[in-house]
Protein backbone atom coordinates (compact mmCIF):
# COMPACT_ATOMS: atom_id res chain seq x y z
CA UNK A 1 0.00 0.00 0.00
CA UNK A 2 1.63 3.59 -0.81
CA UNK A 3 2.38 5.29 1.83
CA UNK A 4 1.76 9.19 1.64
CA UNK A 5 4.94 10.65 3.41
CA UNK A 6 3.89 14.51 3.82
CA UNK A 7 0.05 13.36 5.23
CA UNK A 8 2.61 11.33 7.89
CA UNK A 9 4.41 14.35 8.49
CA UNK A 10 2.04 16.43 9.03
CA UNK A 11 0.60 14.18 11.86
CA UNK A 12 4.12 13.91 12.99
CA UNK A 13 4.57 17.66 13.08
CA UNK A 14 1.21 17.75 15.10
CA UNK A 15 2.47 15.32 18.25
CA UNK A 16 5.29 17.26 18.01
CA UNK A 17 3.71 20.52 18.56
CA UNK A 18 1.77 18.93 21.33
CA UNK A 19 4.89 17.56 23.25
CA UNK A 20 6.76 20.97 23.05
CA UNK A 21 3.89 22.48 24.35
CA UNK A 22 3.64 20.26 27.27
CA UNK A 23 0.95 18.29 26.64
CA UNK A 24 2.34 15.37 26.26
CA UNK A 25 5.54 14.48 27.71
CA UNK A 26 8.34 13.44 25.71
CA UNK A 27 8.24 9.85 26.29
CA UNK A 28 4.08 9.92 25.17
CA UNK A 29 5.27 11.85 21.96
CA UNK A 30 8.02 9.20 20.64
CA UNK A 31 5.25 6.34 21.44
CA UNK A 32 2.45 8.04 19.57
CA UNK A 33 5.40 8.55 16.68
CA UNK A 34 6.67 5.04 16.73
CA UNK A 35 2.57 3.76 16.48
CA UNK A 36 2.00 6.12 13.63
CA UNK A 37 5.29 5.28 11.20
CA UNK A 38 5.03 1.35 12.63
CA UNK A 39 6.07 -0.76 9.93
CA UNK A 40 5.62 1.71 7.35
CA UNK A 41 7.76 2.48 3.80
CA UNK A 42 8.02 5.89 5.16
CA UNK A 43 11.20 8.19 4.57
CA UNK A 44 13.37 7.86 7.58
CA UNK A 45 14.31 11.24 7.51
CA UNK A 46 11.06 12.03 8.34
CA UNK A 47 10.99 10.11 11.43
CA UNK A 48 13.91 11.08 12.56
CA UNK A 49 13.53 14.63 12.23
CA UNK A 50 9.60 14.16 14.11
CA UNK A 51 11.33 12.20 16.73
CA UNK A 52 14.34 14.45 17.84
CA UNK A 53 11.08 17.41 17.38
CA UNK A 54 9.23 15.85 20.31
CA UNK A 55 12.66 15.95 22.72
CA UNK A 56 15.04 18.02 20.89
CA UNK A 57 17.54 17.76 24.40
CA UNK A 58 17.12 13.88 24.58
CA UNK A 59 20.04 12.06 24.93
CA UNK A 60 20.91 9.73 21.67
CA UNK A 61 22.60 6.41 22.94
CA UNK A 62 25.59 4.95 20.14
CA UNK A 63 23.34 2.33 19.59
CA UNK A 64 20.02 4.14 18.80
CA UNK A 65 19.02 2.41 15.02
CA UNK A 66 18.41 5.39 13.40
CA UNK A 67 22.12 6.38 13.26
CA UNK A 68 25.70 5.44 12.36
CA UNK A 69 28.32 6.48 14.70
CA UNK A 70 31.99 5.63 14.19
CA UNK A 71 36.05 7.25 14.60
CA UNK A 72 37.90 8.37 12.07
CA UNK A 73 40.92 10.38 11.26
CA UNK A 74 42.09 12.64 8.58
CA UNK A 75 45.32 14.35 7.94
CA UNK A 76 46.97 17.74 9.17
CA UNK A 77 50.31 19.56 9.05
CA UNK A 78 50.76 18.11 12.32
CA UNK A 79 49.87 14.56 12.32
CA UNK A 80 46.42 13.78 12.14
CA UNK A 81 42.93 14.04 14.04
CA UNK A 82 41.07 12.01 15.24
CA UNK A 83 37.15 12.64 14.92
CA UNK A 84 33.79 11.37 15.91
CA UNK A 85 31.37 10.90 12.86
CA UNK A 86 27.45 10.60 13.54
CA UNK A 87 24.85 10.67 10.92
CA UNK A 88 21.89 9.34 9.56
CA UNK A 89 22.01 5.62 8.37
CA UNK A 90 19.57 5.84 5.69
CA UNK A 91 22.47 6.90 3.68
CA UNK A 92 21.22 9.43 1.77
CA UNK A 93 23.02 12.82 0.90
CA UNK A 94 22.95 15.26 3.27
CA UNK A 95 24.17 18.52 5.03
CA UNK A 96 27.53 18.22 6.97
CA UNK A 97 28.34 19.72 10.03
CA UNK A 98 31.38 20.68 12.15
CA UNK A 99 30.82 19.95 16.02
CA UNK A 100 33.65 22.11 18.08
CA UNK A 101 34.52 21.06 21.67
CA UNK A 102 35.12 22.95 24.98
CA UNK A 103 38.30 23.07 26.30
CA UNK A 104 38.03 19.72 27.89
CA UNK A 105 37.87 18.32 24.48
CA UNK A 106 36.50 15.71 22.72
CA UNK A 107 33.96 14.50 25.72
CA UNK A 108 30.93 12.30 25.55
CA UNK A 109 28.61 16.22 25.18
CA UNK A 110 29.54 16.36 22.78
CA UNK A 111 29.23 12.94 21.03
CA UNK A 112 26.12 13.52 21.77
CA UNK A 113 25.63 16.56 20.35
CA UNK A 114 26.78 14.94 17.26
CA UNK A 115 24.44 12.27 17.59
CA UNK A 116 21.77 14.57 17.88
CA UNK A 117 22.67 16.14 14.84
CA UNK A 118 22.44 12.98 13.60
CA UNK A 119 18.71 12.37 14.30
CA UNK A 120 17.97 15.89 12.78
CA UNK A 121 19.39 14.46 9.33
CA UNK A 122 22.89 15.89 9.54
CA UNK A 123 26.38 14.32 9.20
CA UNK A 124 28.07 15.57 12.54
CA UNK A 125 32.06 15.57 12.48
CA UNK A 126 33.41 16.18 16.12
CA UNK A 127 37.23 16.46 15.87
CA UNK A 128 39.44 16.10 18.97
CA UNK A 129 41.69 19.21 18.64
CA UNK A 130 44.04 17.59 21.18
CA UNK A 131 44.49 14.39 19.04
CA UNK A 132 48.19 16.08 18.02
CA UNK A 133 48.89 15.83 21.97
CA UNK A 134 47.88 12.50 22.78
CA UNK A 135 44.26 12.80 22.47
CA UNK A 136 41.28 13.98 24.75
CA UNK A 137 41.27 10.27 26.03
CA UNK A 138 44.85 10.78 27.35
CA UNK A 139 44.37 13.07 30.17
CA UNK A 140 42.86 11.90 32.91
CA UNK A 141 42.54 15.03 34.96
CA UNK A 142 40.03 17.77 32.63
CA UNK A 143 42.47 20.86 33.74
CA UNK A 144 45.52 18.90 32.41
CA UNK A 145 43.29 18.99 28.73
CA UNK A 146 42.74 22.77 29.06
CA UNK A 147 46.18 23.55 29.80
CA UNK A 148 47.15 21.25 26.54
CA UNK A 149 44.61 23.44 24.56
CA UNK A 150 45.91 26.50 25.88
CA UNK A 151 49.04 25.14 24.67
CA UNK A 152 48.46 24.86 20.57
CA UNK A 153 48.63 27.26 18.23
CA UNK A 154 45.07 28.88 17.37
CA UNK A 155 46.04 29.17 13.42
CA UNK A 156 46.89 25.65 13.23
CA UNK A 157 43.51 24.52 15.43
CA UNK A 158 41.68 26.48 12.95
CA UNK A 159 43.50 24.51 10.09
CA UNK A 160 42.54 21.74 11.89
CA UNK A 161 38.48 22.38 11.60
CA UNK A 162 39.44 23.50 7.96
CA UNK A 163 40.80 20.02 6.86
CA UNK A 164 37.21 18.55 9.01
CA UNK A 165 35.40 20.65 6.46
CA UNK A 166 37.18 19.50 3.72
CA UNK A 167 36.66 15.88 5.01
CA UNK A 168 33.28 16.38 5.30
CA UNK A 169 32.95 17.56 1.80
CA UNK A 170 34.83 14.68 0.59
CA UNK A 171 31.88 12.20 1.77
CA UNK A 172 30.09 10.43 -0.32
CA UNK A 173 27.06 10.55 2.05
CA UNK A 174 27.22 14.23 2.08
CA UNK A 175 26.37 17.14 0.50
CA UNK A 176 29.56 19.51 0.16
CA UNK A 177 27.14 22.76 -0.87
CA UNK A 178 25.89 22.54 2.50
CA UNK A 179 27.89 22.81 5.21
CA UNK A 180 27.98 24.28 8.34
CA UNK A 181 30.04 24.72 12.17
CA UNK A 182 28.57 24.63 15.77
CA UNK A 183 30.61 25.06 18.81
CA UNK A 184 30.47 25.59 22.45
CA UNK A 185 31.93 28.20 24.86
CA UNK A 186 35.93 27.79 23.45
CA UNK A 187 34.24 25.74 20.70
CA UNK A 188 31.94 28.85 20.00
CA UNK A 189 35.23 30.54 19.63
CA UNK A 190 36.31 28.33 16.92
CA UNK A 191 33.55 28.23 15.47
CA UNK A 192 33.61 32.01 15.00
CA UNK A 193 37.43 31.92 13.89
CA UNK A 194 36.45 28.80 11.21
CA UNK A 195 33.71 30.75 10.04
CA UNK A 196 35.69 33.52 9.04
CA UNK A 197 38.49 31.70 7.39
CA UNK A 198 36.28 28.86 5.39
CA UNK A 199 34.03 30.45 2.25
CA UNK A 200 32.48 27.24 2.11
CA UNK A 201 30.27 27.34 5.39
CA UNK A 202 27.06 28.33 4.72
CA UNK A 203 25.61 28.44 8.37
CA UNK A 204 27.29 28.88 11.81
CA UNK A 205 25.96 28.47 15.28
CA UNK A 206 28.66 29.66 18.42
CA UNK A 207 27.61 28.97 21.62
CA UNK A 208 28.81 31.60 23.98
CA UNK A 209 31.95 31.94 22.54
CA UNK A 210 34.30 35.21 22.34
CA UNK A 211 34.12 37.18 19.28
CA UNK A 212 36.77 36.51 16.19
CA UNK A 213 39.30 38.78 15.11
CA UNK A 214 36.74 41.42 13.89
CA UNK A 215 39.17 42.49 11.08
CA UNK A 216 38.10 38.91 9.96
CA UNK A 217 34.47 39.33 9.94
CA UNK A 218 34.40 41.03 6.00
CA UNK A 219 35.68 37.07 5.24
CA UNK A 220 32.37 36.02 6.79
CA UNK A 221 30.24 33.83 4.12
CA UNK A 222 28.06 31.94 6.23
CA UNK A 223 24.78 33.02 8.04
CA UNK A 224 25.70 32.88 11.63
CA UNK A 225 23.58 32.68 15.16
CA UNK A 226 25.06 33.29 18.57
CA UNK A 227 23.62 31.81 21.07
CA UNK A 228 24.44 33.55 24.19
CA UNK A 229 23.36 32.84 28.23
CA UNK A 230 21.92 36.50 29.94
CA UNK A 231 24.32 35.72 32.96
CA UNK A 232 27.00 35.41 31.16
CA UNK A 233 29.08 38.80 31.48
CA UNK A 234 32.54 38.35 30.27
CA UNK A 235 30.54 36.78 26.82
CA UNK A 236 28.14 38.83 26.38
CA UNK A 237 30.62 42.30 26.80
CA UNK A 238 31.99 41.49 23.29
CA UNK A 239 28.00 41.17 21.53
CA UNK A 240 27.93 45.05 20.71
CA UNK A 241 31.11 44.70 18.77
CA UNK A 242 30.24 41.82 16.94
CA UNK A 243 27.18 42.67 16.13
CA UNK A 244 27.74 46.38 14.92
CA UNK A 245 30.78 44.50 12.96
CA UNK A 246 28.28 42.36 11.35
CA UNK A 247 26.29 45.03 10.27
CA UNK A 248 28.56 47.12 9.07
CA UNK A 249 29.81 44.44 6.66
CA UNK A 250 26.06 43.22 5.61
CA UNK A 251 26.31 39.79 6.95
CA UNK A 252 23.73 37.56 8.28
CA UNK A 253 23.21 37.25 11.94
CA UNK A 254 21.05 36.95 14.44
CA UNK A 255 21.21 36.34 18.72
CA UNK A 256 19.39 35.08 21.17
CA UNK A 257 20.38 35.66 24.69
CA UNK A 258 18.63 33.66 27.27
CA UNK A 259 17.64 35.12 30.57
CA UNK A 260 19.02 33.30 33.97
CA UNK A 261 21.16 31.31 31.80
CA UNK A 262 25.45 30.63 32.61
CA UNK A 263 28.19 30.40 30.50
CA UNK A 264 27.81 27.01 29.03
CA UNK A 265 24.34 26.35 29.96
CA UNK A 266 23.80 23.79 27.20
CA UNK A 267 26.16 20.88 28.58
CA UNK A 268 23.56 18.42 30.40
CA UNK A 269 26.36 16.96 32.32
CA UNK A 270 27.43 19.75 34.11
CA UNK A 271 25.06 20.32 37.12
CA UNK A 272 26.22 23.57 37.90
CA UNK A 273 25.70 25.47 34.81
CA UNK A 274 23.19 23.58 32.78
CA UNK A 275 19.48 24.98 32.20
CA UNK A 276 17.45 22.75 30.46
CA UNK A 277 14.69 25.59 29.94
CA UNK A 278 17.48 27.43 28.01
CA UNK A 279 19.14 24.15 26.47
CA UNK A 280 16.13 23.15 25.12
CA UNK A 281 14.87 26.46 23.23
CA UNK A 282 18.65 27.05 22.47
CA UNK A 283 18.54 23.76 20.19
CA UNK A 284 15.44 24.29 18.92
CA UNK A 285 16.78 27.79 17.66
CA UNK A 286 20.00 26.36 16.66
CA UNK A 287 18.33 23.44 14.62
CA UNK A 288 15.72 26.07 13.16
CA UNK A 289 18.71 27.55 12.01
CA UNK A 290 20.86 24.74 10.28
CA UNK A 291 17.47 23.68 8.42
CA UNK A 292 16.84 27.52 6.65
CA UNK A 293 20.03 27.65 6.00
CA UNK A 294 21.25 23.99 5.36
CA UNK A 295 18.09 22.25 4.72
CA UNK A 296 18.01 18.67 5.79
Amino acid sequence: MHVDTTFLEYIAEEIAEEARAGYLTPEEGRRRLALLFGDSSASAAVLIRAQASVDPAVTIPENDPAIAVEMVSYPVPEGSIQAYLARPRDGERAPGIVVVHENKGLVPYIRDVARRLARHGYVALAPDLLSPVGGTESFSDPAEATAALGRRNPEEMVQDLREAVSYLAAQPFVDAQRLGAIGFCFGGGMTWRLTCTDARLKASVPFYGPNPPLEQVPNIRAAVLGIYGGLDERINAGIPAIEAAMAEHRKVFEKEVYPGAQHAFHNDTNPDRYHPEAARAAWVRATEWFQRHLGS
